[in-house]
């Protein structure tokens, strides 16, 4: 008869102890609390007390004394409520960036191009005549005085602008991505999580453009389903 056994998981790889394990655990728990330091740091005490995730050496209190002295988590002196900072909103979102993208692979340069030439960052093989309205940065000079040179002889050196080259370069241009986002409740439907990777895709797209392509820019729209009705 075929049926179906279950038994407790129980993770093969336990942080056991050490700011730079526990930290990655902290960072993934901040994707689950929506960036509650408080509520992150009591999951991670009651896993502590199940998985012993720390030791004699370095328990949970030193792990927070470190964060705030790395400039992970701020303490409000007055409610004692944790916060975190930048550094920790970068942290996550690289952590993103690694899962979603770090197992990529590998496949052909990517950098935007498009199939115009203008203005840009990179030479190419292409040359032309000079045009009013080229910069003189594209101008190959060496190349335009070697045409000057065959074009009216090496006697008395002449330059016309018919003598000049300019060297065509790569026109790169710049994106807007939009990514929707689905928070229905048919996101947590059967007890699985779809909301949290979906934030991983966006923090990911986040740190991805405001590394590589700084001058993109990127747009979260939420998606809430109702009955009879689409907000």
């Amino acid at each position: 008869m075929r049926g179906y056994g279950f038994s407790d998981f129980k993770p093969n790889q336990i942080p056991k102890g050490g700011f730079e394990e526990l930290l990655k655990l902290f960072l993934e728990l901040l994707n689950y609390t929506s960036g509650d330091a408080g509520e992150a740091l009591a999951w991670m005490n009651e896993l502590d007390k199940q998985y012993g995730l720390t030791n004699d050496e370095y328990g949970m209190g030193d792990f927070i004394d470190e964060l705030k002295q790395k400039g992970y988590l701020t303490e409000d002196n007055q409610s004692g409520e944790f916060g975190i900072t930048g550094k920790t909103e970068q942290s996550i979102r690289q952590s993103a960036l690694e899962d979603i993208f770090g197992k990529l692979k590998k496949s052909g340069k990517g950098n935007h191009r498009s199939p115009q030439s203008g203005q840009g960052d990179e030479k190419n093989a292409e040359r032309r005549e000079f045009e009013f309205g080229d910069s003189l940065d594209q101008i190959d000079m060496t190349q335009s005085i070697h045409n000057a040179q065959v074009n009216h002889g090496i006697g008395d050196f002449m330059m016309t602008e018919r003598d000049l080259e300019v060297e065509e370069m790569d026109y790169k241009t710049l994106t807007s991505t939009v990514l929707m986002i689905d928070i229905s409740h048919s996101m947590i439907l059967y007890g699985e999580d779809r909301i949290t990777p979906a934030k991983k895709v966006a923090m990911a797209l986040a740190e991805l453009i405001r590394t590589k392509y700084p001058k993109d820019t990127l747009d979260i729209v939420v998606l809430v389903t109702m009955p009879g009705r689409l907000h």
